[in-house]
């Protein structure tokens, strides 16, 4: 009985400490599960423009043009010459990329999804150091959580019943999608 007890003890306290993070990486998990269908990290607004025809030269040269005639003080981060006929201009918050030398302009504005961004920014571990013992430490728990779920209903609803096969099917699923995914 004291083995229960502690079993309990164990899951509820540890599920009290982490109900929060997994809230939040759940959250993020789906969103970074959806990658294709949209960025979960910034919202991307993009508009088409026209500077007018380009004279030849060096990209910082080209980059300077562009920026008069769009009436943009900002410093570029960097200025790239992709191929012979686009130019790529980085700024803060926007990238610039213009053909060459015709100057149409594609003006692509980033800004952060408000909350995603600092979610996923945990879930993805970028900032390494503590966070990453943090995660680590996070992830024992949950593990700790599984095992000690396993043991906290006894009886049909238990291990000893539905429980059991519950649990078979939560191992077989992931082996299953391996199998015929990866290894075929």
């Amino acid at each position: 009985m004291k083995a229960r007890k502690l079993i309990i003890a164990t899951h509820r306290d540890i599920g009290y400490f982490f109900a929060g993070l997994t809230v939040l990486y759940a959250i993020s998990g789906v969103a970074v599960n959806h990658i294709d269908d949209w960025n979960p990290n910034y919202v991307i607004r993009t508009e088409a423009l026209e500077v007018g025809v380009l004279p030849f030269g060096s990209p910082a040269d080209l980059g300077t043009e562009v920026l008069r005639r769009m009436g943009i003080t900002e410093e570029p981060k960097s200025v790239s010459r992709v191929g012979r006929e686009h130019l790529k201009i980085f700024l803060d918050q926007r990238t610039l990329t213009v053909e060459l030398p015709g100057g149409r302009v594609v003006d692509e504005h980033a800004r952060r999804r408000f909350a995603f961004f600092e979610v996923n920014y945990l879930h993805l571990n970028h900032g390494k150091g503590f966070w990453t013992w943090f995660a680590d430490v996070y992830a024992l728990g949950l593990v700790v959580l599984a095992c000690t779920g396993i043991f906290i209903i006894t009886g049909k609803k238990g291990l000893g019943g539905r429980g059991r096969w519950l649990l078979i099917a939560g191992i077989v699923i992931p082996i299953f999608y391996l199998i015929l995914v990866v290894w075929f």
